[in-house]
């Protein structure tokens, strides 16, 4: 694969994780837990993979600020302003099938 194919394809991947993230920005509607359940990720799983590449860059980042990142606003106000309280059958799934990591 050339450079440029390589740079083409890095460009397709980080618009197809912008759109991504806009697409959960926007449906705040969906709770973490569902996708969880559903998805295996969700929101958290992203900003923390956010973190993971910019520190493998040698470029620290907090918590806070690759939650904000992907949240598109601190956490503590899209959880004040979205999250909801999970059911009990969310909570039983989610225990049920949650990462060990």
């Amino acid at each position: 694969m050339s450079t440029s194919d390589d740079q083409e394809r890095i460009a397709f991947e980080a618009a197809v994780y912008r759109r991504l993230r806009d697409h959960l920005r926007e449906r705040g509607d969906v709770q973490n837990i569902d996708l969880m359940n559903l998805a295996g990720f969700c929101r958290n799983c992203l900003s923390n993979w956010y973190r993971d590449a910019a520190e493998a860059s040698g470029r620290p980042m907090t918590k806070d600020e690759a939650r904000e990142i992907v949240y598109g606003m601190p956490y503590a106000e899209w959880q004040a302003k979205n999250q909801r309280d999970a059911s009990p059958d969310a909570l039983a799934a989610f225990s049920a099938n949650k990462p060990h990591s």
